[in-house]
């Protein structure tokens, strides 16, 4: 998968740890209030902690479960 399209350009050169690390608003078409909103409701701050939080990792289970 190429991730270099996944996230803005300052991030296209990081290594994974980097971009797991980095914040949510590095991903493309995440804004700073989006990121600000993902803070609040479910103390979501890097890229690792969105995709390791449990509440999108039940509702991705179920959609696949839903193919």
């Amino acid at each position: 998968m190429a991730l270099a399209d996944k996230f803005d350009k300052a991030y296209e050169d990081k290594s994974i740890d980097e971009l797991a690390n980095a914040p949510v608003a590095a991903l493309q078409g995440v804004s700073e209030g989006d990121a600000e909103h993902l803070a609040a409701a479910f103390n979501i701050k890097t890229v690792k902690d969105l995709g390791t939080n449990k509440y999108f990792l039940w509702a991705q289970a179920v959609a696949k479960l839903a193919e």
